[in-house]
């Protein structure tokens, strides 16, 4: 089975063409090498895909005939994505969320000082 439709067939992502383009923009690797869509698969292969700036890893484990339910995904692989990567999402989302709310505007002039500060201390 290619790797875009066996993304898809086990639901991470929600269309083929997403799974694709996501292949096309190397953002999925087996056995640590970048794919393209078409590349075949075959049980116990490692999978890294790069997703929502997580890294999930997966093992194939079977392939399935066609798109499975939620529940049944289980069957056709094992997820070994590290818990660091799932603390790593949380971060970035508070840290977005503390700086400024969306559609507030420019930044102020005491935030461009204080990232010139941020800047020139940091050489």
């Amino acid at each position: 089975m290619r790797i875009d439709k066996y993304l898809w067939c086990t639901r991470y992502f929600k269309t083929r063409n997403l799974a694709t383009e996501a292949c096309k923009k190397k953002h999925v690797k087996i056995n640590g090498v970048n794919v393209k869509p078409a590349k075949d698969i075959f049980g116990g292969e490692k999978i890294k895909v790069r997703k929502n700036q997580i890294d999930y890893e997966l093992v194939v484990l079977d392939i399935p005939k066609n798109r499975v339910g939620a529940k049944l995904v289980d069957l056709y692989r094992k997820d070994i994505t590290p818990e660091e990567a799932f603390d790593n999402q949380e971060f970035i989302k508070f840290a977005k969320d503390y700086y400024r709310k969306k559609g507030i505007g420019r930044p102020t002039k005491k935030d461009r000082r204080d990232l010139e500060d941020y800047l020139n201390n940091s050489d």
